[in-house]
């Protein structure tokens, strides 16, 4: 007889599988690593700052000893950056780290967890890694349907999570709707307002969610440096909420979870709002360029305020992998979104110009030959 190990909601969870490396691709299809464009995992394109370059640089002499567990001089940044004090802030090992520390502190095994149809992955790993029951609201236009989560909530509810702007899809929900939600969510349900991409969003459709959290004390604004500040890499990334929830989080939290040349760079890309503007601006750039193309090429779209957009590639439930398989053939790697439950779609990162054009060239090559 063979022995099982783990409580089975834990062996029931499907692995995260992150998008494919340059590396691997380079050696399953023979291909030079030099020719191969990565569009799947909405990294920067720009690459890190120099400004975080030169900070780790300086900070390397350190690596000999422990990583200051507390993060004062980062801690210190972002509060004066936020205007919050020091501990109203928990950092992560990535926004990642924060949403699964989210779902540990404060839901029990059998509570419930409301999240959104195609809304990001983890939510659905971080229930089922404390057992809890899911509750996943259908999509209204691939985005978020506040109305519905809200009628969701039940007696056993402990946490919700939002994403705004919305990953896979890039769907993105007004401040007015936002805020009329916050209002109606019972007190003792958590609202995880997870804002990895909002450093993309345009002037005109930005909100403040740190206001928010002052008025609200069970609000948790999760943002993360591996997008726009272009720390992937480093894996950085922090929560913002009263001190009733950063407490507990800090509970869970690993002491030394964001090492010393994480926490000196994301010291410096906080700062430079130089290469903030430019990642802004290249990424609108490349989103027109995106779109105008599916547009001609005829393909479905969903709108994105993300560093990413979503196209229909297909009509049939194979469409997302095969268009997928033939643009790796070509050293273009994008990001199949199956496992979201959207078989015919592509997600694509907004990539450097060139990069841009290089898939926008495979994808019409592949799109001819079907």
């Amino acid at each position: 007889m063979t022995a099982s190990f783990g409580p089975s909601y834990v062996r029931a969870i499907a692995p995260y599988i992150a998008g494919k490396p340059i590396s691997e691709v380079a050696r399953e299809f023979g291909l030079d690593e030099a020719t191969i464009v990565k569009l799947a995992s909405n990294e920067n394109p720009l690459g890190m700052p120099e400004s975080a370059q030169r900070a780790m640089a300086q900070a390397a002499s350190e690596l000999g000893r422990y990583p200051d567990a507390n993060a004062f001089e980062l801690k210190t940044a972002l509060g004066e950056r936020y205007g919050v004090p020091a501990d109203w802030i928990t950092l992560g090992n990535g926004s990642n780290d924060i949403l699964e520390i989210a779902a540990h502190a404060f839901v029990e095994k059998g509570q419930s967890i409301v999240y959104a149809q195609y809304s990001f992955a983890v939510y659905a790993l971080a229930t089922q890694g404390v057992g809890a029951r899911a509750i996943v609201v259908p999509a209204v236009e691939y985005g978020h349907d506040l109305d519905a989560m809200l009628a969701a909530i039940t007696d056993d509810t402990r946490l919700v999570f939002v994403a705004n702007p919305n990953n896979p899809t890039g769907t993105f929900i007004e401040g007015p709707k936002l805020e009329a939600f916050l209002d109606k969510v019972p007190a003792h349900v958590v609202v995880v307002l997870d804002e990895a991409y909002t450093e993309y969003l345009p002037a005109e459709k930005r909100y403040d969610s740190i206001a928010w959290v002052r008025r609200y004390p069970n609000l948790l604004v999760s943002r993360t440096f591996s997008k726009a500040f272009g720390l992937a890499g480093l894996r950085v990334g922090f929560a913002i909420a009263q001190p009733e929830l950063t407490d507990l989080l800090n509970r869970l939290r690993q002491p030394f979870n964001v090492n010393t040349l994480a926490q000196a760079a994301a010291i410096a890309a906080l700062n430079d709002t130089a290469f903030l503007e430019k990642s802004a601006a290249l990424n609108a750039q490349g989103y027109r360029r995106l779109t105008e193309a599916f547009e001609k090429l005829g393909l479905e779209y969903v709108p994105s305020d993300g560093n990413f957009v979503l196209v229909r590639v297909g009509h049939d439930d194979a469409a997302g992998n095969r268009v997928n398989l033939a643009l790796l053939k070509q050293g273009v790697i994008v990001r199949p979104v199956g496992n979201y439950g959207l078989p015919q779609w592509l997600r694509i990162t907004i990539g450097l110009p060139d990069e841009n054009d290089a898939f926008l060239a495979a994808l019409e090559k592949t799109l001819a030959a079907a």
